[in-house]
């Protein structure tokens, strides 16, 4: 399992590079690590990763199959019977429709807030084998791609959350 990097570390508030050396993709390292970052997700409960979140600062991100398939997206599609894996993604809004709803992140442990973002998104990616993928996400989904694409870009939730409240301790 990789370490999750929580804020303040200044490599969260980086842009992350784009990945443009499709052939890291068949190595061996970078099959490893990512099997190893989807293993964290899951082994953290995330609904997404993004690599920034254990120290990679590349344009890669992980959506919890989960994610795709909730009750509230079941009448959406796509959805997919694994997890997906974003390399370079780029969303766009493809309505004005915006919802606020509650976020919290594996690198702001314990803090959670309202957040507004986009219902229906189109996203434009490569797959993890460099294969290019375009879909339409709604709903939670969409919240989720939005959330990781904002680490990818240096943001997090709580730069743009309303309300943000703290977990308490259980003792």
């Amino acid at each position: 399992m990789l370490k999750i990097v929580t804020d303040p570390c200044p490599t969260l508030r980086k842009r992350s590079v784009e990945i443009t050396d499709l052939s890291i993709l068949q190595k061996k390292d970078f099959i490893e690590w990512l099997e190893k970052f989807k293993i964290t997700m899951h082994e953290k409960d995330g609904v997404g990763l993004a690599a920034p979140q254990v120290g990679k600062n590349i344009r890669l991100c992980a959506i919890n199959q989960s994610a795709t398939k909730t009750k509230m997206e079941e009448k959406y599609l796509p959805t997919w019977p694994h997890d997906l894996i974003l390399i370079n993604p780029v969303w766009q809004k493809i309505s004005r429709k915006q919802v606020t709803d509650f976020e919290g992140c594996l690198s702001v442990p314990k803090i959670f807030g309202k957040v507004k973002r986009y219902f229906d998104i189109s996203v434009t990616a490569l797959n993890e084998k460099g294969e290019t993928i375009k879909f339409e996400a709604h709903g939670f989904f969409a919240r989720v791609i939005q959330h990781e694409v904002d680490h990818l870009d240096g943001v997090l939730f709580i730069d743009k959350a309303k309300e943000l409240f703290t977990e308490k301790e259980e003792k």
